[in-house]
């Protein structure tokens, strides 16, 4: 009799591939809305002392947000989560749930109101560069206290998110970073102008937004959890949170996340030193590296989130079944679609930057200059492409397995080695330094990642590499050769363009036919050369 193990394997793997299009579809849809965001944002405000201290005031929540949500947090608590489910069942697994909901929703309470009157140190430490525009710096502060309980919000939605992942459901918890968006989106359209009517700063709109977001992306999570049953039941007193303190599972989830608060915090720490060096260069520049840091978001979001997202609880799986075997296939299985997409994508920002750059955000306030600097912020983001959404396939590999150190001794090497190529290449490269410092080391976290894999035996890659790989490269250099073309052959910054003419429309239908161009030669020359895309959804 033949074995079901291939059937069943197969089936996994079509899972899996459904469901990481399904992520993936639905990031591109949050992405797109983010970008009309960013391109909203970029017409209303430019880039200025106004909106660098609208993005320093939205990255401190973000930072404290990648503790409580979908960080150290996270590392830790969908193992364990899937772990529980696997070997104790979903009724047991529903007391954990109200449990860690319980012990994270005193500790964010206690943290929001300490963020709050802690805001000024907090803009002093990120950016204390922005005090060359008091006004800039004074707005940071205020914007800050506005928009801290966002991380409350948040990390609650990465509690939820968690939950319905570990259940297999991706789909909400993938859109729900839409609604930020057209909150943001309706606050630039419509609250900037009126708050400009009544002479407040237009500026302050946007943080009223990403509060109204925030609370959004909350409220949608409950019907869904609702109808699985999960819906955590938080304890208010004093007895109800030292109970949940003293819940196995929670302290073990508190323990994983000790290790992962300090991987977390060292690659805040990176982010924090590159705004604070960017605050004290040309004012903009925080500004540039965020506008291009939205067009990077694109890819790694796309492919890195949503593999991660998928793979995280099927390696947990694996791992509580002690199933090594399909461990390592499901990680081999992310790395080549890390090869085959964002491979290509890393050519398309460093060929295209310009291009991209110009026909997305040229409008409004945003002026050829915004344009020529954040062009290289762009290219930086894209040596490094590969490796930060390798990373999103690897670090998986180690906190399934419970293992959150030593990705935590990685991330400090890496951060050694990012300052030390800032000290080296900002007096160069000026704000495109943090960005090119940043890529590099997001390769050589991948790549260390990948060693420490394959060197315990947790990885270990199936035959045909070195041929695949080798068919990546031939097609990404012949997509290559056509986007050097196209950078130069087209009239990207309008310098040409008559005064009243449709010019823009003009560009935004070039770029759209040279990227579905780029692409349509990236696959058929793999297909030419006998690539058997059939290995993505069935090995």
């Amino acid at each position: 009799m033949l074995s079901a193990k291939p059937s069943i394997i197969y089936l996994t793997t079509v899972s899996l591939l459904k469901s990481a299009s399904t992520v993936s579809l639905l990031t591109l849809a949050s992405r797109i809305t983010g970008l009309v965001r960013e391109l909203l944002m970029a017409s209303v405000f430019g880039a200025s002392e106004w909106t660098d201290a609208f993005n320093v005031a939205f990255r401190i929540p973000n930072l404290f947000r990648r503790f409580f949500a979908e960080g150290a947090f996270s590392q830790a608590f969908v193992p364990a989560l899937a772990a529980s489910k696997a070997q104790q069942g979903e009724a047991a697994t529903k007391h954990v749930i109200d449990d860690v909901a319980t012990v994270l929703a005193w500790v964010l309470v206690l943290t929001c109101v300490v963020g709050v009157f802690a805001a000024p140190w907090m803009v002093w430490a990120m950016a204390s560069g922005l005090q060359q525009a008091p006004g800039g710096y004074n707005a940071a502060v205020n914007m800050t206290q506005i928009m801290f309980p966002y991380i409350g919000f948040m990390s609650m939605v990465a509690l939820s998110a968690g939950i319905l992942n570990t259940w297999k459901q991706f789909a909400i918890p993938a859109a729900t970073p839409v609604l930020l968006n057209l909150s943001m989106i309706a606050a630039a359209a419509w609250g900037a102008p009126q708050l400009k009517q009544i002479g407040i700063e237009p500026i302050y709109a946007m943080a009223v937004g990403v509060m109204g977001g925030g609370l959004l992306q909350l409220a949608v999570q409950v019907p869904a959890l609702q109808r699985l049953g999960l819906l955590p039941h938080l304890g208010v007193t004093w007895t109800r949170f030292r109970a949940a303190c003293a819940d196995p599972v929670t302290r073990q989830i508190v323990l994983l996340m000790m290790p992962a608060l300090l991987g977390v915090g060292v690659a805040q720490l990176s982010m924090l030193i590159n705004t604070q060096i960017a605050s004290h260069l040309a004012p903009g520049s925080v500004s540039w590296i965020t506008y291009a840091d939205r067009l990077m978001e694109f890819p790694t979001a796309m492919l890195g989130v949503a593999l991660g997202v998928v793979l995280m609880p099927q390696l947990a799986g694996a791992r509580a079944k002690q199933d090594t075997q399909a461990y390592s296939d499901l990680l081999d299985w992310g790395l080549r679609l890390v090869v085959l997409l964002a491979l290509p994508s890393a050519v398309a920002l460093l060929t295209l930057a310009q291009p991209l750059v110009a026909t997305l955000y040229q409008y409004g306030a945003f002026t050829v200059r915004d344009v020529a600097k954040t062009t290289p912020a762009l290219m930086g983001w894209g040596v490094g492409l590969v490796g930060m959404v390798a990373i999103k396939v690897l670090a998986p590999g180690y906190f399934a397995n419970q293992d959150t150190k030593t990705p935590v001794r990685i991330a400090l090497g890496v951060l050694v080695a990012t300052q030390i190529l800032n000290a080296l290449l900002v007096p160069y490269f000026q704000h495109a330094a943090l960005t090119l410092s940043i890529g590099l080391g997001g390769l050589l976290n991948a790549l260390w990642l990948y060693w420490g894999l394959r060197r315990r035996g947790s990885y270990q890659p199936l035959p045909g590499w070195g041929h695949f790989f080798l068919q990546i490269v031939v097609a990404c250099t012949a997509m290559a050769a056509f986007l050097i073309w196209a950078n130069n052959a087209f009239d990207w910054l309008g310098v040409q363009a008559v005064p009243g003419s449709s010019w823009r429309w003009l560009r935004i239908g070039e770029l759209a036919a040279v990227i579905a161009g780029a692409a349509l030669i990236y696959f058929a020359v793999l297909r030419a050369l006998g690539l058997p895309f059939r290995q993505f959804v069935r090995r």
